[in-house]
């Protein structure tokens, strides 16, 4: 028996480890885009309140952790999202226009701030014992599980165009893979709230890369069918951050939306470019008659 306790609290620090090292590369996905925004000054289409969802899932689960007992690499990897977030949220909220600004401090107010002082104020004082982390633990799997639509929406992009452009193959494995590490965490320490979440990420994370083998030698499709290649590269593209949670806080998927810039807009220039030279033409004509 004891060995075979022993065994399971092995599996599961590996496990642990493994979650935390991936969890970390992908807090570190959205690195390029605070990049872009440093250099630019400005916040240009991004949007803040993936960052603000996934500083609000990591509290929750430091919240969590701290309740339980033996999760120390639950509460080593939110840590560190909660950090990093805080330092993405700032950077947004440093080069964002007005509105944006004060859009990101109001959520950050309601979200971060109000909603969180309520369930910790309900949690703490309402609930006691084990009923406390039971409440808790599943008030965290309904917010992973409710934001799960951010994957579906992006393959149903990729069918809809046909292209695997906007759903990058090596994000798509590494999450996979932190949902595989962490839901053996949660099933090694037996803690079924931290397990849940990474069943739905690891189906959605499995489909991702089987469309990617289905539509990944398809270079124009969808929105952009008809396109040259040299056309299709030279689209302006916009991006645009989505998120994934689980226990561990978020997994972030970046998706460049092509601009308003389309096709149609450029052979309409081209058509008035023509009908300015023909007018110029039609005017040394008369000229000349004269």
């Amino acid at each position: 028996m004891a060995s075979s306790v022993s065994t399971h609290d092995n599996l599961a620090l590996i496990f642990g480890i493994l979650g935390n090292v991936i969890s970390f590369m992908v807090f570190l996905a959205p690195l390029p885009t605070f990049y872009r925004i440093f250099k630019k000054k400005s916040t240009e289409e991004f949007q803040s309140l993936p960052y603000l969802v996934a500083l609000f899932s990591c509290v929750l689960w430091l919240y969590y952790a701290s309740l339980k007992k033996d999760v120390i690499l639950l509460i080593t990897i939110n840590s560190f999202g909660c950090g990093i977030e805080i330092i993405y949220i700032l950077m947004y909220i440093i080069y964002a226009n007005k509105d944006a600004r004060w859009l990101t401090i109001k959520l950050f107010m309601a979200m971060n701030v109000g909603l969180f002082a309520l369930i910790f104020c309900v949690t703490n004082f309402a609930l006691h014992g084990s009923l406390r982390v039971k409440v808790l633990g599943w008030i965290c799997v309904s917010i992973s599980v409710s934001v799960f639509a951010a994957p579906l929406s992006i393959m149903a992009q990729v069918i809809r165009t046909k292209s695997v452009e906007f759903m990058p193959f090596n994000l798509s494995l590494f999450l996979t893979l932190s949902a595989i590490m962490w839901f053996g965490y949660g099933a090694f320490i037996k803690d079924i709230c931290i397990a849940i979440p990474n069943v739905v990420g690891f189906a959605l994370g499995v489909v991702q890369m089987v469309l990617y083998g289905i539509y990944r030698n398809n270079n124009n499709g969808g929105n952009n069918k008809g396109y040259s290649k040299k056309e299709h590269k030279t689209l302006d593209l916009v991006t645009n951050v989505v998120i994934e949670l689980s226990p561990k806080g978020t997994n972030e998927i970046i998706v460049p939306i092509p601009s308003p810039i389309t096709k149609d807009h450029r052979v309409m220039k081209k058509n008035n470019n023509n009908n300015h030279h023909d007018d110029e033409k039609n005017v040394r004509d008369i000229e000349s008659i004269v």
